[in-house]
């Protein structure tokens, strides 16, 4: 979804970032393990596969994607590549774009090391309170 492209939220434990071409290696690499796969009932892809997966959700008027950083790393060092600080994602369907009140909000903690901490509840209140503020923006 273009609505986001240029959006970053700060929240305490995680930054939502777009999810951007930077980011596919790492998303690709965590796609290959059969338990997240099977959790998120997601098939395999090809590492080309996975681009146009990714510009296929950007330009998608129903999806709004953004990927789960590790706040604590990210502000740890200027410079940090947020691949190297990627923990998971955190998506928003609309499920009706006649009636943009209607939708279903998914996360995916997908780095072991990140999970457990809270990133997840995180990423989903700041994507609910996100939804809600852009559908108020339209009115």
């Amino acid at each position: 979804m273009r609505l986001n492209q240029n959006i970053l939220l700060l929240g305490k434990k995680v930054v939502l970032v777009p999810y951007t071409p930077e980011h596919v290696p790492r998303y690709h690499e965590w796609m290959k393990s059969e338990e997240l796969r099977r959790l998120t009932a997601s098939e395999p892809l090809t590492l080309e596969q996975e681009y146009v997966m990714q510009r296929s959700w950007q330009e998608d008027a129903d999806k709004c994607t953004f990927i789960v950083l590790d706040a604590e790393k990210w502000q740890a060092q200027l410079g940090t590549s947020e691949e190297s600080c990627m923990a998971g994602d955190v998506n928003l369907f609309l499920t009706d774009l006649g009636d943009p009140t209607l939708g279903e909000i998914e996360v995916m903690i997908a780095e072991p090391s990140c999970r457990g901490q809270g990133l997840g509840t995180e990423a989903v209140l700041m994507m609910m309170s996100y939804g809600g503020d852009a559908q108020t923006d339209d009115e």
